[in-house]
């Protein structure tokens, strides 16, 4: 299985953003000019880029159609993208504007049927489904939703293997408590995944620091890895990862 670097970016307000645990209120600025970030990422040679509307993921409406064109014209980036993404008209609309795939977080929670309804008739490789979780008191891997801001009653083994069951292909998992927090990735996490629903395509994602964790996530079995904070904050140099 090929192994994905995946540069991310998080767009709030226009400007590349980063967030604390999923906290709005503890957001880092990076600059005003997300298409710039993209096309330094491409010459330094990713061929991939995640691209994430916070402003959707919270209120719904995806807003980067025009850089989502642009990323695919003028940087030559394939893309997948999410945030807001509510319904059917929604997810043409980004397939139509250049996305390679369209992540789906909150909907693919709330309404799994629907959203498995459509990877029949997109394509398994058209959708990532976001599977963003938080362990309980209990131990219990919880999927917030609406941008980590409300609950659910579904459990991440359950609706994991329900997708898988459904003919996904590609599957998104970010442990909510590392995200932006440089604290590495929850392999162990990833390795339960992995147990439970070996044919998916893991993409790992929340917490990564430097080229070891780019490695373990590889050797953990996931098929690629997201890169947001570490890369921004040059801890990490995209060609390095990239090499790994």
């Amino acid at each position: 299985m090929t192994f994905t670097v995946f540069p991310a970016i998080d767009v709030r307000g226009g400007a590349v953003v980063r967030l604390l645990q999923g906290d709005y209120e503890r957001e880092t600025r990076y600059g005003d000019d997300p298409l710039a970030q993209a096309t330094a990422y491409a010459r330094a040679g990713a061929e991939w880029l995640h691209l994430v509307d916070l402003d959707a993921a919270r209120a719904g409406g995806y807003t980067l159609t025009a850089l989502l064109a642009r990323l695919r014209a003028e940087a030559g980036l394939k893309v997948q993208t999410g945030g807001g993404v509510r319904g059917e008209r929604d997810l043409v609309t980004l397939l139509e504007a250049g996305a390679e795939r369209v992540v789906i977080g909150s909907l693919a929670v709330r309404e799994p049927g629907l959203v498995q309804g459509w990877i029949r008739r997109y394509g398994s490789g058209r959708i990532t489904v976001a599977l963003d979780t938080r362990c309980d008191e209990t131990g219990q891997w919880t999927l917030p939703v609406a941008g980590w801001t409300e609950a659910s009653t579904r459990t991440l083994d359950d609706l994991a293997q329900e997708y898988a069951h459904a003919g996904l292909e590609h599957l998104l998992c970010t442990d909510i408590a590392r995200d932006g927090m440089l604290l590495g990735p929850n392999l162990d996490l990833y390795r339960h995944l992995l147990g439970l629903v070996p044919g998916l395509a893991l993409q790992a994602s929340g917490g990564v620091r430097d080229l070891d964790d780019v490695r373990g996530a590889r050797e953990a079995g996931c098929s690629g890895v997201v890169l947001g904070k570490a890369l921004l904050e040059g801890r990490l140099r995209l060609e390095e990862a990239l090499a790994c």
